[in-house]
């Protein structure tokens, strides 16, 4: 529960600099790929980093405790949160950005909790509520925004990534909801993302060798390489720190940081990449702020958080 005075304030400090910086791994994520690095290799590299950082994390949260070791159930919860929560989702996320702003990007991932929504309800987690659901078709239609008119993108002809960058919200809401049903079989949070990470790292060795995808680290490093280190470092840090905000103040509280990222991650494109909008994309950012505020889950409620 949200405490007072400076308590409170601190909070709300806490939400809008998660909200922030996690943002900013947007127009990092367009850097990463301006170079023409394949989606393989960057998912490799930014597992090992950000399980790096995880690892420095697990370690000093518990007290100089040894990570939790992997059991038949945690190896297969952390499979499906490596497969979900990054693999899969990076590899079509990182295609979409090489066509896309990075602030459609953002506008996008803001769908997690939208797609969350009705998956909870087919599982049980959730039941059908009309007003959340209209936060659905709301969202719905700030993407037929995007995908219609001639003028919502730079490019029309890259409306079809847009499809493919809808397979990154729909796998965050998926993991989300898997890991609200059948929980972490023990591990704590940074636990189960440290060993999702060494899991994916596997799992992505062999995508590298087959898709000749591989990324030298070792040559001379540019923009490309150091967003590619600097996003795998926030994601790690941004997820530590909302794993910290659900504990001091609740998840429905908490969740309030996708209106952060979105604005956040439109505000950080427009400043660093330069990027220019016309106003069906702010239309769509509009729509998709009103659907967030609608779909946002009630004290109590059990929908999983969004993961980024």
């Amino acid at each position: 529960m949200l405490t007072r005075g400076n308590d409170r304030a601190i909070l709300w400090l806490m939400l809008m600099l998660i909200g922030a910086v996690w943002g900013l791994t947007m127009p990092l994520t367009k850097i990463a790929v301006s170079t023409g690095h394949g989606h393989f290799g960057l998912i490799f590299w930014q597992l090992v980093m950000s399980g790096c950082c995880l690892a420095v994390l697990a370690y000093f949260g518990g007290r100089r405790r040894r990570v939790r070791p992997l059991t038949w159930p945690r190896l297969l919860i952390c499979v499906v949160i490596a497969l979900a929560g990054t693999v899969i989702p990076n590899t079509f996320s990182y295609q979409a950005a090489v066509h896309l702003p990075a602030g459609v990007m953002s506008i996008i991932v803001s769908l997690v909790p939208m797609m969350a929504l009705p998956i909870a309800v087919l599982i049980g987690v959730e039941r059908f509520r009309l007003g959340r659901f209209s936060g659905i078709l709301l969202g719905a239609v700030a993407i037929v925004l995007l995908l219609g008119p001639d003028t919502s993108l730079p490019n029309p002809a890259a409306s079809v990534f847009v499809l493919i960058a809808l397979i990154s919200p729909f796998c965050y809401a998926g993991e989300a909801n898997f890991v609200a049903r059948y929980g972490l079989a023990g591990l704590n949070p940074i636990e189960a993302l440290f060993w999702a990470s060494l899991l994916g790292v596997l799992i992505a060795v062999p995508l590298v060798l087959v898709s000749s995808h591989w990324v030298d680290l070792s040559v001379s490093w540019g923009p490309a390489e150091y967003s590619l280190l600097s996003l795998s470092v926030l994601h790690a840090l941004c997820y530590s720190g909302y794993v910290w905000l659900v504990g001091r103040a609740g998840s429905v509280f908490a969740s309030q940081v996708a209106y952060v990222v979105t604005g956040f991650g439109v505000f950080w494109s427009i400043v660093l990449l330069g990027e220019a909008y016309s106003g069906w994309v702010w239309g769509a950012v509009v729509l998709m702020t009103a659907g967030l505020i609608m779909v946002q889950p009630r004290p109590g409620s059990d929908l999983p958080a969004e993961r980024r």
